[in-house]
């Protein structure tokens, strides 16, 4: 708010033995001799209740221009030095010198209002005593000063969020909008300051954007004012949070996302800040993910990643996590240099946020290469997540449990991810409170378990190592998966199951052989299901190379068929003669993690129908990466 100056006391001094004092009716000048002597002791008198305050709103409807001026300047420095919840009777004389037609007055009084509209209450109050039709009369004064102090008003007032819809129903945010491109930079940015308070709820985004807002707050993003910029640059953000809105701004703004990646190297950390959580907004769209890697983003979010200021770390990390999800910058980005940072950053234990963003960010960048799976491999993603994943946050772990899910899609890595003792970490997960974190870890010790192309050459001996301990091993997962209610997990454990018995590894079919854990529960899942539509390779899912039925041609109430088909296929092979080993009709399917590909929010969240749904889309998925 702009601080209205007035030497109150002299003004009345001069007018009082002056040309005035002839003209006041008897009450006025007693008004004026009583806020004279207030004045005198303004530090111990209260001026919002009382004498002091019937002083000042007998000057304010007075006919007379000069005791109004000398009321509104009084108001103007009293808010300026104290500002407490006030009631109506002190409003209501501000807000009737806001309706004076002079200039001084408008001013002075739109500074007193302003000064109040910053607590809570008077905001309030302020609206609902009618405050918003003179503010919007007085934006379109053609005096700076008045638009200045009235739009600084209209700010504080949209700071609360019962005022926001009324202030967006009021007619305020045309000539808002019009004073956004104000030369004076004080209109600019208080006007910029309430736009982006009206962005705070999606009805009022889509009257700011009808009102015009969108080229203005584009535009502004180049001004030589640091708080332009980043009222400008959050405010679009907030906007960006739409999927409409997006698509107005991919159609009509083509300057936007290179303003936004120079924004990021502002000498102002909060203008860096927002720029990057706008990026990330927009990021939500595959346009902007390419489009963003196209203007170089990359290299100014790898420098905010690896800044010291969390907020900084926080939003960079937060964009890159978006712009991942396409599949054309997965290798961009690894090339960039942003494997080791997002590595490090899965130890940030400050901030479960962060190590989200990052493990889902190498999920991401693992998803639909051979290549990439290999250089996060390499990069040591494996080795830090297994120091790491039983100690962090549950949500931490869903991610990282299903960034090992996807990693283990790649026949080339199996065998050095087992010989990492990742198995180790993962089976206690199985027992975790998450059903997310239970189906990522089965999921990827399944996938661990299955290969395309089996050679005689295969080891199998981590499966081995790992049968009973730690935390009862394969074994006791096995049987937990085999028992529950949930037909997913059932459907996983009987899948791994089968992939364990076409290993060929004697140790590993004499395990499952003897099992007096496994063996039942696999005859209760064979007899008691309904048979269900079969492929015509016996039931078992298999990858894409094959011309097989997907999970979903042959489920009958969540798969329970092709459970009760997986479960007879396991019988008949411990059952039969010879050393139990199976030969597959086909190449079997890989299991995917709950989430192939994740866009910015957490995976734990989710509830058994959608991680049904997803292992089910998981299983007919097929292969990736080969």
């Amino acid at each position: 708010m702009g601080v209205v100056s007035s030497c109150c006391e002299s003004c009345f001094r001069s007018r009082k033995s002056q040309q005035y004092e002839p003209l006041l009716l008897e009450n006025e000048r007693e008004a004026v001799a009583d806020l004279l002597q207030y004045l005198e002791n303004r530090t111990t008198t209260n001026f919002f209740t009382g004498s002091p305050l019937s002083a000042l709103t007998t000057l304010s409807f007075s006919d007379n221009v000069d005791l109004q001026r000398s009321a509104a300047l009084a108001f103007a420095e009293i808010t300026e030095k104290e500002v407490r919840p006030v009631g109506r009777d002190t409003l209501d004389p501000i807000l009737f010198l806001l309706s004076s037609h002079d200039t001084e007055v408008q001013r002075a009084a739109s500074a007193a209002l302003g000064n109040l509209a910053v607590n809570t209450d008077n905001k309030l109050l302020i609206v609902k005593l009618g405050g918003l039709e003179p503010l919007i009369r007085q934006m379109l004064s053609p005096n700076v000063e008045v638009q200045c102090n009235a739009v600084g008003c209209v700010t504080n007032l949209a700071t609360h969020d019962d005022n926001k819809t009324k202030i967006a129903k009021s007619g305020a945010l045309v000539p808002l909008t019009r004073l956004a491109r104000s030369k004076d930079m004080r209109v600019q940015r208080n006007a910029t300051g309430a736009l982006l308070n009206m962005t705070h709820s999606d009805e009022n985004r889509q009257q700011l954007v009808n009102a015009g807002a969108i080229p203005v707050l584009v535009s502004l993003l180049n001004s030589p004012d640091t708080d332009v910029q980043y009222y400008c640059t959050t405010a679009l953000s907030n906007i960006a949070v739409d999927a409409v809105n997006r698509k107005k701004l991919a159609q009509s703004e083509p300057k936007l996302v290179s303003s936004l990646v120079q924004l990021m190297d502002s000498p102002s950390l909060k203008v860096q800040c927002q720029a990057a959580l706008a990026l990330r907004n927009l990021a939500s769209d595959e346009k902007y993910q390419l489009e963003i890697v196209k203007a170089d983003g990359l290299s100014s979010l790898l420098r905010l990643l690896q800044s010291t200021y969390l907020p900084l770390i926080l939003s960079a990390a937060a964009c890159v996590r978006n712009v991942s999800i396409h599949p054309q910058n997965e290798s961009p980005i690894i090339e960039s240099g942003f494997l080791q940072p997002l590595i490090n950053l899965l130890s940030f234990k400050d901030n479960e946020e962060v190590q989200c963003h990052a493990i889902s960010t190498l999920r991401n960048l693992a998803a639909s290469s051979e290549k990439n799976k290999q250089a996060i491999v390499k990069a040591g993603a494996v080795q830090s997540i297994k120091e790491l994943v039983l100690e962090v946050p549950m949500n931490v772990q869903s991610e990282m449990t299903a960034c090992i899910a996807v990693l283990a899609l790649s026949d080339e890595l199996k065998g050095q991810l087992l010989e990492m003792g990742i198995c180790e970490v993962l089976i206690p997960l199985t027992n975790s409170p998450s059903s997310e974190v239970q189906g990522n870890s089965a999921a990827a010790l399944g996938n661990l378990s299955s290969k395309d192309g089996r050679t005689t050459t295969d080891d199998y001996s981590a499966f081995n190592d790992v049968w009973e301990k730690p935390d009862g091993g394969m074994h006791k997962y096995l049987y937990r998966f085999l028992t529950s209610p949930d037909a997913t997990f059932q459907h996983i454990a009987v899948w791994t199951i089968v992939q364990l018995l076409e290993s060929g590894d004697p140790q590993l079919i004499s395990n499952i052989r003897s099992s007096g854990l496994l063996i039942p529960n696999i005859k209760q899942l064979a007899m008691t299901r309904t048979s269900s539509p079969t492929s015509s390779l016996g039931g078992t899912p298999h990858s894409h190379h094959s011309q097989s039925h997907s999970y979903q041609d042959t489920e009958t109430g969540d798969g329970q068929g092709e459970i009760q088909l997986l479960a007879r296929r396991i019988l008949d092979s411990i059952e039969g003669d010879g050393d139990g080993a199976m030969t597959p009709s086909a190449p079997p399917s890989h299991m995917q993690a709950a989430s192939f590909r994740d866009q910015e929010g957490s995976i734990g969240g989710r509830d058994h129908d959608e991680l049904r749904k997803s292992v089910r889309e998981a299983f007919s998925a097929g292969s990736v990466g080969h």
